[in-house]
């Protein structure tokens, strides 16, 4: 019988993190590291990629390799995840956590509904939603043969649950329809892929709770206030969640979304 440490026990696999140079992305590759992987980054700048790999390196881990790429664009993501393959000489893990939030600025997105624009939509769908569709099938075939082979999507509760509007009363923030409908594809993406890449890939999803980074006091305070575990997420709260989906740990797991919220969505 194997130990709960072997489970975990992620040494020389190879992972791919999508947004890995963000605020989810970067907390993930930090635990997927720790645990032993290659975690390489994939995301809009050159110059956050070689950043963050610095930083993996500097905390003692090994990293994989650096991976720019606008996920807007179909045949330079295809081409760049058949690029980190061949580097790499295979791939374990794709953890796509690249994503238009709130905080994006496009014009047409983060702005009244009546003023957000078909444009904004579409971009924020191929980066969200088509990018994760694109990737799995690019990744498909290494991740079959990899034999341990985890895809995880990230969700958001807004793609489980309709959207509050009473916490955003007058403050700036926004919260996009086409953010909560990709998350809700994203979603379901990944239970559909479940099935399709069985028996030898697996395919779950994460879905957090809003994260805690500076937003003003009455939307921290409506939001804790509706939160049973009575404060908003942090990053470290991602960390365990994807490294159990990675790993081992849950090798008799797919098709899942784990939602890691403190119960905002359990009322």
């Amino acid at each position: 019988m194997r130990s709960i440490n072997s489970l975990l026990d992620l040494s020389g696999r190879k992972a791919l993190i999508t947004g890995g140079a963000g605020h989810i992305g970067g907390a993930v590759a930090d635990g997927l590291s720790e645990l032993g992987a290659h975690v390489s980054i994939l995301d809009v700048s050159e110059e956050a990629c070689r950043g963050k790999l610095d930083d993996l390196t500097a905390q003692g881990g090994t990293p994989g390799v650096s991976v720019p790429c606008d996920l807007r664009d179909e045949q330079a993501t295809r081409q760049s995840i058949k690029d980190a393959i061949s580097s790499q000489d295979g791939m374990d893990i794709i953890v796509h956590c690249a994503a238009f939030v709130g905080t994006t600025q496009m014009t047409g997105w983060a702005v009244p509904f009546e003023e957000q624009t078909v444009e904004a939509w579409d971009a924020a769908i191929r980066v969200n939603l088509t990018s994760a569709f694109v990737i799995a099938q690019e990744t498909r075939e290494a991740l079959a043969a990899s034999g341990h082979g985890s895809v995880i999507f990230f969700g958001s509760t807004y793609g489980i649950s309709g959207t509050d509007l009473r916490l955003y009363e007058n403050t700036d923030m926004a919260n996009p329809p086409g953010y909560a409908a990709s998350k809700a594809g994203v979603i379901q993406l990944a239970r559909h892929l479940a099935t399709v890449m069985a028996p030898k890939v697996r395919v779950n999803s994460v879905t957090p709770g809003g994260v805690l980074r500076g937003q003003p006091q009455s939307f921290q305070e409506k939001y804790v206030s509706r939160t049973p575990l009575g404060r908003m997420a942090s990053e470290q709260d991602l960390k365990g969640a994807v490294a159990y989906l990675a790993s081992d740990m849950s090798e008799y797991v797919t098709g899942h979304n784990l939602v890691v919220d403190g119960g905002w969505t359990a009322w």
